[in-house]
């Protein structure tokens, strides 16, 4: 619901800070005093276009705010949480208008754009009169109440459901037939590509151990003359070896140790680096053994490298790569082949979904139609009584042809109505005036128990040209709604007013130079006062505070 309206430096007022109940409030106050330009400031607030002239005469910008709790699970958390812009179930929409028609807006104090304020604005508020905000004028809500029954909206979501699936097959379908010959093309690249990488056979780590022994065959010579020198100096030479200078400096230690003990230690030293040489030696003697020149094995490793390398360029991937790419290219060729599915197949299933989906659109056309008929009878009756005695209110569907069915169905649903005999049914927005449209949203809703979406409705000269009896009626049914919704009425009629759960009057204030518009909630005595204002005029008797008190107590009961 709108719990809170914050208005500063807007038109005539200064700044005001009004915060709502739930159920029905009401709004009166003189004419002239303000009223509306409080709706018109909401209606900034949720996204209308802005005019630098209403921003007061002697202040920089205007700033409008207001505040909403919002009920758990309703569509405008979902639609915070997907921009981010989520604070638990509060949601405060605030609006700055420069004196130099700059304006900026936010959400939840993150600066958005006006079409965020006008979407979030849509899903928490229905203003009717008057306004942009009339959602009633607006084809899509007309098709939204029309199926928010719990018979219909399972059907009205089961048709748009089926479109996307059947469109979604529509688009593979077109895809693959345009893109024939491209596909068969790529299809035998992949193969291609395929067929070479896995006749390479290449495994992890081969590419390392093949230039490796490369290297050894390449280079046998070298190899063989090097550790022949090596050997030779470490034990092979006969003039002097390491081996041999290491046993000699040994046996000289081992002499001398019972002269002086501490030449053990070094006698052992040398006894150690005395095996690790003989060790070294059999090692060294082992690889010159195996030490042979094998002309094919190395042709055969230059070919294999140089394929790897050449491939690796081609794929433009690193030589130890090769198998990841070839696993890649096996799945990119089983997505272009379809995973086996024929174009044969795929005509087979794009008719089958097209076909459930016109069977379900035209179950929902039948009760779309049944629903029509009954809401019409419904909401005529009610015209009456909410001082429209010839009006007449019906919903006109309207068959598409077959090729323009879409996400919504067969048919477009339009809201008609006639006002007067003799003339023909036309749309809302072409016969209603802004009073005569708020009273028939107003008996759109009431019949319809409150199947709109949104949080608040704000009515707006919903007693515009009505009085007595009839504005008595639209009271007792804005408090009808205002138990599944909150409501809040600017009105000029005592009948109206005395339905009001919450009771608000504006006021404007002139010291001669400047005026300036306040807000005020009622107690129960000032609600009489107010009452008695509004069914007196200037003179206020004892009857006419009875009369209110009467009526304030009668609405009550």
């Amino acid at each position: 619901m709108l719990s809170l309206i914050r208005v500063k430096n807007y038109a005539v007022i200064d700044e005001i800070e009004v915060e709502f109940s739930d159920g029905l409030n009401v709004m009166t106050g003189e004419t002239g005093a303000g009223k509306s330009i409080l709706v018109d400031a909401l209606g900034l607030a949720l996204g209308d276009r802005a005019d630098a002239t209403a921003v007061r005469h002697d202040a920089e910008r205007a700033e409008i705010s207001v505040a909403f709790d919002v009920p758990d699970k309703h569509a405008a958390l979902g639609w915070l949480a997907q921009r981010g812009l989520d604070d638990d179930t509060a949601c405060t929409l605030r609006r700055l208008l420069g004196a130099d028609g700059r304006s900026r807006a936010f959400i939840n104090g993150q600066p958005v754009n006006l079409q965020d304020l006008k979407e979030l604005g849509a899903l928490l508020v229905d203003i009717h009169g008057q306004h942009a905000h009339q959602s009633l004028l607006e084809t899509g809500n007309q098709r939204g109440l029309l199926d928010a029954g719990d018979d219909i909206a399972p059907l009205a979501t089961a048709v748009a459901e089926q479109f996307a699936m059947w469109q979604a097959l529509v688009e593979q379908l077109e895809n693959r037939r345009a893109s024939s010959a491209q596909r068969q093309a790529e299809l035998e690249l992949l193969r291609a590509q395929v067929a070479e990488l896995a006749a390479l056979a290449l495994v992890d780590g081969e590419p390392e151990r093949l230039r490796a022994e490369r290297d050894r065959l390449a280079n046998t010579d070298r190899l063989m003359s090097g550790v022949s020198a090596a050997l030779d100096a470490l034990a092979e030479s006969e003039a002097a070896s390491a081996y041999s200078a290491v046993v000699v400096a040994r046996r000289e230690l081992e002499k001398l140790v019972d002269v002086d003990a501490s030449l053990r230690s070094p006698a052992a030293t040398l006894a150690s680096v005395e095996i690790e040489l003989r060790d070294a030696e059999i090692t060294l003697r082992h690889y010159r053994d195996r030490i042979e020149a094998d002309p094919a094995r190395l042709s055969w490793l230059d070919d294999r490298l140089t394929r790897i390398r050449t491939l690796a360029r081609r794929h433009g991937a690193g030589e130890e790569g090769l198998p990841g790419t070839l696993a890649a290219l096996r799945d990119r060729l089983a997505a272009v082949d379809g995973g086996g599915e024929s174009l044969a197949a795929l005509e087979t299933k794009t008719g089958a979904a097209r076909a459930r989906f016109l069977d379900t659109a035209r179950q929902l056309s039948s009760k779309r139609a049944e629903q029509a008929a009954a809401l019409g009878r419904a909401v005529s009756s009610l015209l009456a009584e909410l001082g429209m005695p010839h009006g007449q209110f019906q919903v006109e569907l309207q068959e598409k042809p077959l090729e323009r069915a879409d996400a919504t169905g067969l048919e477009r649903v339009e809201f008609q109505v006639k006002l007067n005999p003799g003339l023909p049914f036309a749309p809302l927005a072409k016969v209603a005036s802004g009073g005569e449209l708020s009273r028939i949203s107003l008996a759109i809703e009431v019949v319809r128990s409150g199947a709109s979406p949104v949080t608040a409705f704000v009515f707006d000269e919903v007693d515009a040209g009505i009085s007595g009896r009839v504005a008595d009626i639209v009271g007792r049914k804005l408090r009808q709604l205002s138990t599944t919704r909150q409501v809040l009425c600017v009105t000029h009629l005592p009948q109206v007013a005395s339905h009001g759960e919450a009771h608000y009057r504006v006021l404007k204030q002139t010291d001669g130079k400047t005026s300036r518009t306040e807000v005020r909630a009622l107690t129960g005595k000032e609600r009489v006062d107010e009452l008695s204002r509004m069914l007196g005029g200037v003179e206020v008797t004892a009857r006419t505070r009875a009369h209110a008190a009467e009526m304030i107590d009668r609405a009550g009961r």
